[in-house]
Formats: structure tokens, C-alpha cells, sequence
């Protein structure tokens, strides 16, 4: 049972990752988009990592996808006029390229799985509880640094977005 629910699950987020690739239409895509991480999501809860799955709604499903949207419709949503005569062959270029790419990836999976193999680990990897004990003991130090470094950019991007503003001499001299 929850093979054929994760093949159906693979299924929609594959769907959904050609929504997002194939529609000329911005929001349709970030709508794809949305399907896509919402079935990533699903998949996460049924290899029982509940802290994956959480985050995968509220960060991917929740934060980006609306970040797209308003830059979507920020900007307008067009993206211009297309031009046919150069499409039509990039597009077969692409679409042998993403054939023989999948091919090589399934050669690669079914000469090196055996068809037989489970997933062994343990029963709690993905709890709340096993990433929040293995990111505050053994992960404490890149876990720290990881958000000095999202606070500089913070700082750098809040920087960079400031008006330019002269500096003022005081005029009663």
C-alpha cells in the first residue's frame, strides 16, 4: 500500500515539475510549483520524517511559493513575447537531452539497487526530536555559523536595498 501511494505521490510531483517547466503562464507555474513541494511534503510524512514534512509546508510550500507570487505579480506577470522560430528547435534539443538524461539515471539506479533493498535506519531519523538533539550536539558549530551567515546577508541585502542618500553638509555655517 504505501508503495503504490508513493508511486502515485512521484507521479504528481512530476507533474507538478512539468507544470512548473512546460506552462507559460508565471502563476500556473508557481502553482505547479505548489504541487510539487505539497506532494514532496506527503512523501516525507510517509517515510515517517515529520520535521522534513513540516518544514517542507511552511518554508517551501508556504514562504516561497507566496514570495513567487508576489514577485509575479509584482512585475506583472508578462514575460514577453516568445520567438517561435528558434523555439521549436531548442525544444527537441531539450527534450532528447531530458530522454537520455532519465534514460542514464534509471540505468543507473537499477544497476546499482538491488530490486530487493529497504531502507535501513533509524526509527525516529526524521522526528523532531532526532534533528533537534543531532543539530544542537554534533552539528552545533555549522548550525551557528549558518546563521552568522544568513544574518550578514541579511544586513548586506537591507544594505544594498537603501536609497542612496548624499550626505547633507549643515548649511549654518
Amino acid at each position: 500500500m504505501t508503495l503504490i501511494l508513493f508511486a502515485f505521490l512521484a507521479l504528481i510531483a512530476l507533474a507538478g515539475g512539468l507544470g512548473v517547466v512546460l506552462s507559460r503562464n508565471p502563476v500556473h507555474s508557481a502553482l505547479s510549483l505548489l504541487l510539487n513541494f505539497a506532494s514532496i511534503a506527503v512523501i516525507y510524512f510517509l517515510l515517517h520524517a515529520q520535521f522534513l514534512g513540516v518544514v517542507q509546508v511552511i518554508v517551501y510550500a508556504g514562504a516561497i511559493v507566496v514570495l513567487f507570487l508576489f514577485v509575479v505579480m509584482l512585475i506583472g506577470g508578462n514575460i514577453g513575447p516568445y520567438r517561435h522560430g528558434s523555439r521549436t528547435v531548442t525544444s527537441v534539443i531539450a527534450v532528447g537531452l531530458a530522454a537520455a538524461f532519465l534514460a542514464l539515471v534509471v540505468w543507473s539506479v537499477v544497476q546499482v539497487l538491488p530490486m530487493s533493498a529497504t531502507p535501513v535506519g533509524a526509527p525516529d531519523a526524521g522526528s523532531v526530536q532526532a534533528v533537534g538533539m543531532a543539530l544542537y550536539t554534533d552539528y552545533l558549530v555549522p548550525f551557528e555559523l549558518a546563521s552568522l551567515l544568513l544574518l550578514v546577508g541579511m544586513l548586506g541585502g537591507v544594505v544594498l536595498a537603501r536609497r542612496y542618500q548624499p550626505f547633507a553638509e549643515d548649511e549654518t555655517q
